[in-house]
């Protein structure tokens, strides 16, 4: 062999282990370093390939040495990596590796994210945890789904601000019935009357022979009959006694039935004996309820007790009577008011 002939051999054979180097640098092959074996599996590997770059905390730390397809339908994809080993401290057992791509349409790589100071390190060739890779085409149909609810929003939206806008006109005009009710002063004036009637039937309800007995159970005496002891206000001057009960002692709820009438003894024992002025009985509802009915429970209590001191001690019948406050800040309570001598009830 000439001399020319064995230079031409030495310099392919320089140039051919050359480009062996050259290849195995560039696939990130580096038989001069150590490395660990991990895996992790994914439902869908989502484009990932052979020789992808395996991140952790961002920098490239390993490489995908394979891709195993599942040995059943309903298995897995496996992925193998090379992982060096000088991230053995920071990949724990709860680590999680995930499949991400360099911006939307950029080349595929894992990502490792560093696991926690408690948690064991994984052995060797071990598996860790996964999370499933987002596919941009999935990102795609879901962002058409909510573009189309969006524009099915927008519709009906527009619809219902026509429908609003039709609805203001005609109350506006006075055509249908609220624009009627909100216009026309007759309207309104019915409708008034109307409501005052419905007061009035509830009222009547209390005389019905069929639900008399009811109300009468309940304490509830005729309105009418009511009425006749109510003052507006207390007299001016403080009074000479004061007798108080709890409301929840001397009624239950909803009752203006007196439940505790021997609490009531010794007021009207001091009726009784004392010549005194006018009596006032008053009642407060507490902070509960609706106005209106806790002023007509306060003064069918009042006069529950103004009846039944009357009924059980000798007094003026025309002495004795009752205020109901209604709802009040205060809890429920009763008052026996004893004035010294006759006082102006507020009547005219």
């Amino acid at each position: 062999m000439s001399q020319n002939m064995r230079l031409g051999a030495f310099v392919l054979m320089a140039l051919a282990i050359l480009a062996v180097f050259v290849f195995l640098v560039g696939n990130a092959e580096s038989r001069f370093q150590a490395n660990d074996r991990l895996q992790a599996q994914f439902q869908t590997v989502s484009g990932l390939e052979n020789g992808a770059d395996v991140r952790i905390g961002g920098l490239h730390k390993g490489t995908v040495r394979k891709i195993q397809l599942p040995a059943r339908s309903d298995g897995k994809m496996t992925v193998v990596m090379d992982v060096s080993r000088e991230t053995r401290h920071l990949i724990k057992m709860d680590s999680v590796a995930s499949i991400q791509s360099e911006g939307l349409v950029g080349n595929k790589f894992v990502e490792i994210s560093f696991g926690s100071d408690g948690s064991p390190e994984v052995p060797k060739d071990g598996t860790i945890q996964s999370t499933p890779p987002v596919d941009i085409s999935d990102l795609i149909h879901k962002t058409d789904g909510i573009l189309d609810t969006t524009k099915g929003t927008l519709d009906n939206l527009q619809v219902a601000t026509a429908n609003i806008s039709t609805i203001t006109g005609k109350m506006n005009t006075g055509t249908g019935t609220v624009g009627a009710l909100i216009n026309d002063k007759t309207m309104y004036k019915q409708a008034t009357a109307g409501v005052e009637a419905l007061h009035a039937d509830a009222d009547a309800l209390k005389h019905n022979f069929l639900l008399r007995g009811y109300f009468n159970k309940q304490g509830f005496a005729d309105p009418a009959e009511i009425e006749k002891y109510v003052i507006p206000r207390l007299p001016a001057e403080a009074p000479e006694k004061t007798f108080q009960f709890e409301g929840a002692k001397l009624f239950d709820k909803d009752s203006a039935k007196v439940k505790d009438q021997k609490a009531l003894n010794e007021a009207g024992a001091f009726l009784q004996t004392h010549n005194s002025g006018i009596v006032v009985i008053e009642t407060s509802a507490g902070p509960v309820g609706e106005a209106d009915k806790d002023l007509a429970q306060s003064q069918a209590r009042a006069y529950a007790v103004r009846d039944y001191l009357l009924n059980h001690f000798k007094l003026d019948d025309h002495r004795l009577k009752i205020i109901g406050l209604g709802k009040t800040d205060g809890q429920p309570g009763v008052r026996i008011l004893v004035y010294k001598s006759p006082s102006d009830t507020g009547r005219d």
